[in-house]
């Protein structure tokens, strides 16, 4: 198809950051909103994009986003997501913490626990929460991924298979329809099916741009979690999904509205 200037940069825009917002574009280039909308509903029509509420995003079935443009995708409904889930878990407990941005985000918002302790293959987790005294941090061992520091293959799954802990925070990089946890790297996907099967109570945490992408490496089902933490839940089939298997399901955006 042929692309404006414009809507070339929007397609480089969402590439790099994985979504772009009607509002933030129609700024960033001093247009209208109904302007950016027609870029929009072009390059959807072309293919290159699919439509979200608000905005788009590129289609990411087989390539992933890079990490830290990952980390501004979302970050205020992380920080929260990462609250929620820090005030489920008590001080003086054990838990694993996965690789992923939104898990980072738990991580940060732990440091003021006391006596856990913090078993994790995501470098940039056990970097934050080392200096903190109150905080025993051990880390998985393995290949070193350069692109996010999680630490993935079968030395971390065999690592992680030592223990049996309290909790465990995991991220998904999309949910299906059907409850379907997914990634896109199979090695990451056995330290995450590990960290789950040796955990007593799993809170998955993801934020809702997670509904609308897709990735090829199954994880697990929704029904294997018991805590499930995002910013806004708009499917039906996952809510029925959290009600059938006794799922709790937390919407971040619901308890600030009620505040």
């Amino acid at each position: 198809m042929f692309l404006t200037g414009r809507q070339a940069e929007i397609l480089e825009i969402a590439k790099s950051e994985g979504r772009v917002q009607v509002e933030e574009l129609a700024s960033r280039f001093s247009v209208t909103p109904q302007t950016i909308r027609k870029d929009l509903n072009d390059l959807c029509e072309g293919r290159v994009l699919t439509r979200v509420h608000g905005g788009a995003i590129f289609p990411s079935g087989t390539e992933n986003v890079k990490y830290e443009a990952r980390r501004s995708i979302a970050a205020p409904e992380k920080q929260a997501i990462g609250r929620a889930a820090a005030g489920l878990i008590p001080s003086n407990a054990s838990l694993f913490i996965n690789i992923g941005t939104t898990t980072e985000a738990v991580g940060e918002a732990l440091l003021d626990h006391h006596e856990l302790m913090v078993i994790t293959n995501n470098i940039n987790v056990a970097n934050r929460l080392r200096i903190y005294p109150s905080i025993e941090v051990v880390i998985a061992g393995g290949v070193v991924r350069g692109a996010d520091g999680g630490i993935v293959g079968e030395a971390a799954v065999d690592f992680i298979r030592q223990f049996k802990v309290d909790y465990a925070v995991i991220g998904a990089s999309a949910i299906d329809h059907d409850g379907a946890l997914l990634d896109f790297d199979f090695r990451e996907v056995k330290v995450a099916q590990a960290i789950i099967a040796n955990a007593r109570h799993v809170i998955l945490v993801s934020d809702s741009s997670k509904f609308e992408r897709t990735a090829p490496v199954r994880i697990g089902h929704l029904s294997q979690v018991h805590t499930f933490i995002t910013d806004e839940c708009p499917l039906d089939s996952i809510r029925e999904i959290c009600a059938l298997n006794d799922v709790s399901l937390i919407e971040t955006s619901k308890s600030a509205a009620r505040k």
